[in-house]
This record gives C-alpha cells, structure tokens and sequence, in this order.
C-alpha cells in the first residue's frame, strides 16, 4: 500500500481543476507546480517535471525529503522542488503550495506592483498585501532565496515577477483556494487601475484587526 497515494491523489484532483480553469495557461501545459508537505515529516509530494497535469497518475507524483532526496517516483520531480522544499522549512504553517501562471494575477509580476488590501474577508484569507518576489531565473537557487526571503511576511500569496503567482495554505484546499482568491483579487484590482480613478484601499484600523485576527 502506497503511504502517500492520499495526497497524490490530492494533487493530481488540484492540478486538473487548475488546467481546466486556466491557472496553468492551457490544459496541456505542465507549467507551475504543486505540492504537499507530509505532517510531522520532513517530506514533501510534488508534481514532476515536464509532464503534462491532465496526463498524470499518482505513482508519477514524486515523494522527496526536504534535502530533495528521492523517496518515491521514477519521474524527475518540478525544477521547483528547492523553492518547496525552501518554504515549508521557512514557515512551519505552510503544508502547501500552488505555484500557478494565473493570468490576471501575472498582470502585477509584469508591472512589479503589489496587491494593497482591498477586501476584508480576502486579506482575512491570505494577508494584507501581496508582495512582489524578486526576480530570478526558474529553479535557481537564487529564486528559491528570493522566496525564502518575501514568504516570511507571514501572508499566504505572493507574485513572482516576471514569472507568476504563488499561492499557500495550511492545507492543499486552502492553497488551491487562495489561489481562486488572488486571481478575482487582481482582476478586479486591474480593472479598478484601468479606469484611471483613484482606488480604495482598507483603512488602517482594518489592516490593523486583519493582523491580529490572522495571528
């Protein structure tokens, strides 16, 4: 019995939901990745490199260590796995991450321009700004660093310039969920910057209440 088809699985239903809605950039595409941290282990599951999601099986999903040593999977794991890996050490509440090319929402990792608050209940969901991560190749451990360092601001979305979006939560359906979030967020924010009026954003007290409420 395979101890990690539950969360291959997991995956493979997030992965498939996303090519379908366009988070990806088309149904074929095997951009971005997804992964899943295994509770009270330093081990996480991750989709493979190369392979297109709507494709996969869960014996294809890859099960590493957080030094991104092999423990399950024949297939090479995403060129991301060190950015995961990275992540979950850095933020202990973090058990998983959707790193998505989200169209709307790549608008912000084009321009280099963060997401303000503007609505309680999504800066409730995943913090109160969106922050740019700095840009670095793909994979690199420059990248990784980068992500190391914007993702303990505690918020739980993140855009990557030049790249796309990251998205966590404490479990694969908040990730998945936060990843929704962010994309209505940035299409509506880029509408509301289209109309050259000026844009609202949360007053400070609510900021303020959305910090401890998070907390």
């Amino acid at each position: 019995m395979d101890p990690y088809l539950q969360p291959r699985k997991d995956i493979i239903d997030c992965c498939r939901w996303l090519c379908q809605h366009g988070y990806f950039g088309s149904l074929l595409s095997a951009g971005g990745n997804v992964s899943v941290r295994i509770p009270g282990e330093p081990v996480l599951v991750i989709t493979p490199s190369g392979k297109p999601y709507m494709n996969l099986v869960p014996e294809e999903i890859c099960v590493l260590d957080f030094d991104l040593n092999s423990i399950a999977g024949d297939l090479k794991p995403s060129m991301e796995t060190a950015m995961h890996a990275g992540i979950y050490r850095s933020r202990p509440d973090v058990g998983a991450v959707v790193h998505t090319h989200q169209a709307c929402a790549s608008i912000f990792a084009l321009i280099n321009r963060p997401i303000p608050a503007l609505f309680d209940e999504v800066a409730l969901a995943i913090g109160e700004t969106v922050a740019v991560v700095p840009y670095a190749f793909s994979g690199t451990p420059e990248l990784a660093e980068n992500v190391r360092r914007t993702v303990a601001n505690g918020c739980d979305c993140f855009v990557l310039q030049n790249h796309g979006a990251l998205n966590l939560g404490r479990t694969l359906d908040q990730a998945w969920k936060n990843a929704e979030l962010l994309e209505k967020t940035a299409q509506v924010y880029h509408h509301a910057l289209a109309t050259g009026a000026p844009v609202t954003t949360l007053p400070a007290e609510t900021i303020e209440r959305v910090r401890a409420l998070r907390k």
